[in-house]
């Protein structure tokens, strides 16, 4: 991938687990000298920082460690919807911080909802501003299987946790859509990054 302009100060890169977020972030940021922000580590430091009295949201999974094992997949994914909501003001906290320093940040995690999405794209072009957003979208749970097992090879394919990040990706591509953000389909995955950086206005 070749490319010559940035279109954003900030770009926002969501999707489910398993679909290729941090490959496809870490190689634009590589090519155009950003930061790149994993926002996961945020929501563990905010997860180690609060209890479950102080803020419920980031808590819904701690009284399952292997959830996708104990829960049905359509209560999993309710609960990563809503532990995703109620990150929402924390992604916004992030973006205003990473445009208050002149280096541009690409930021990726699977807890990026289009709502905080759009409303921080909104903010930022009412400071002048350029956040972009773009969903990553794989709807078929074998294919992020497989993606778990060449990533994480100990545990093999973890059939559960890739049928609710399926159904995860689903929602998040609806959602994106709803706010008039880009959905990419992430195979072909070796042109991913060029198509992510095309659909954010990059050339």
């Amino acid at each position: 991938m070749r490319t010559t302009t940035r279109a954003w100060d900030v770009l926002l890169i969501g999707g489910a687990s398993g679909v290729g977020k941090s490959r496809a972030a870490a190689r634009i940021a590589g090519e155009l000298g950003a930061f790149v922000v994993e926002f996961d580590d945020v929501v563990a430091a905010l997860h180690a920082a609060t209890s479950a009295e102080q803020h419920p949201g980031l808590h819904l999974f701690d009284a399952w460690p292997d959830p996708e094992a104990a829960l049905g997949a359509e209560e999993v994914l309710r609960l990563q919807i809503a532990t995703a909501r109620a990150l929402e003001e924390a992604v916004l906290g992030v973006v205003r911080n990473r445009l208050s320093v002149d280096v541009p940040a690409v930021v990726e995690g699977d807890y990026l909802t289009p709502a905080a999405a759009a409303r921080a794209c909104a903010e930022a072009a009412g400071a002048g501003r350029r956040v972009r957003a773009v969903f990553l979208h794989e709807g078929d749970p074998a294919a992020i299987g497989a993606n778990y097992a060449r990533r994480e090879p100990g545990p093999g394919p973890q059939e559960r946790r890739a049928a609710v990040g399926a159904r995860y990706s689903h929602w998040l591509a609806a959602r994106a859509r709803d706010h008039h953000l880009p959905v990419l389909d992430c195979r072909p995955y070796p042109t991913l990054p060029a198509r992510l950086h095309r659909a954010v206005g990059g050339s």
